[in-house]
């Protein structure tokens, strides 16, 4: 499952730090395909023939950067900041949001300017200081794929660990957990999983661990002493669901033994679509099965001023007792952030 690129493009600029030079070495020695661009916000020369192909070949392609802007978008209601290490994901969920965001750029991004961009953070922790600031460092990606590159996850564990008003937090779906288990976080970072049932992670989460897999990375994060969140997302109403998700919380319960007794919170979000992002799935998955039946939604007008399709209030309330009682029941001292 480790990601290994295609190709990697790379940012003339990027040349200029440490990181990019190790990078730019390393890929050399193992063969892989090296090209020059004069930016990361330009690429052109992915090849593909159609819109499928096109996608498939940008997840297979890695774009080494200079992040020029350090000013950090805002991240609520989960965190005050957006830390920008990396962009998009080797996952190929069918569901996911970055489909409308990304569009047809969804090429893996890493920046090598990351000392910058963590003084930056630095600087938000001090301008709102006595008060905590909270990041998150996966606001637009999954960070785990490329960390095995770029160690710049873990580097931002010990920033964050070694500094009394900054948290950090990050959510993945990923397994290659091994090189974070030894940072000295000090309870700063939450490590947070996305997790679903089988059937979902089979039917649309691509390219990615099944949830085994994904237990045993939580399992670990706990035994190196992480404050733990599990994301449940997106939440799907289909024949048997109630029992898959329930049988889905008890098995975390299991996986992580006493370590479930500790502060863990959950994210529960319940499948949702755009106009827009439903345009674009159908195009990269013309074969799709997701639930995107407009007749059987309820249209609401989302915080950044686009509407979505959601589950009507009826199923969101069948969706909010089955999940409190179940989390009550198997893990009595966590919090439900929200379900949205």
């Amino acid at each position: 499952m480790a990601f290994i690129p295609r190709r990697v493009l790379f940012e003339k600029d990027a040349l200029n730090y440490p990181l990019g030079q190790k990078l730019y070495r390393q890929f050399g020695r193992e063969g892989i395909p090296i090209r020059l661009v004069a930016s990361h916000n330009r690429i052109t020369g992915i090849p593909g023939k159609t819109i499928q192909e096109a996608y498939l070949e940008a997840k297979r392609t890695l774009v080494v950067g200079v992040r020029r802007s350090l000013k950090f978008e805002s991240c609520r209601p989960s965190a005050h900041y957006q830390l920008p290490l990396n962009t998009s994901c080797s996952g190929k969920c069918e569901y996911c949001y970055l489909h409308t965001t990304l569009g047809s750029r969804p090429y893996l991004r890493v920046y090598v300017n990351v000392d910058e961009i963590l003084a930056a953070a630095g600087r938000y922790i001090q301008e709102r200081a006595p008060e905590v600031t909270l990041f998150e460092g996966a606001a637009t990606s999954d960070p785990i794929p490329v960390e095995r590159y770029t160690g710049s996850l873990k580097k931002a564990v010990e920033f964050f660990g070694a500094r009394e008003l900054g948290r950090f937090r990050f959510v993945t779906k990923f397994t290659e957990v091994d090189s974070l288990l030894d940072a000295d976080h000090r309870g700063h970072t939450r490590f947070r999983f996305s997790i679903n049932t089988g059937r979902v992670i089979k039917k649309y989460e691509h390219g990615t661990p099944g949830i085994r897999g994904r237990l045993e990375a939580a399992k670990k994060a706990a035994g190196a002493g992480y404050p733990l969140g599990f994301i449940i997302a997106p939440i799907m109403v289909y024949p048997g669901w109630e029992e898959e998700y329930r049988e889905l919380i008890e098995s975390l319960r299991k996986a992580l033994g006493p370590a479930a007794e500790r502060d863990i919170t959950f994210e529960l979000i319940s499948h949702r679509f755009t106009a827009r992002a439903k345009k674009r799935i159908l195009e990269v998955f013309p074969a799709t099965t997701l639930p995107m039946e407009e007749e059987k939604r309820k249209f609401k007008y989302g915080q950044f001023g686009y509407g979505k399709y959601v589950y009507p209030k009826e199923t969101m309330e069948e969706l909010k007792s089955l999940f409190h009682r179940e989390i009550a029941t198997y893990f009595p001292a966590a919090t439900i952030e929200y379900l949205v």
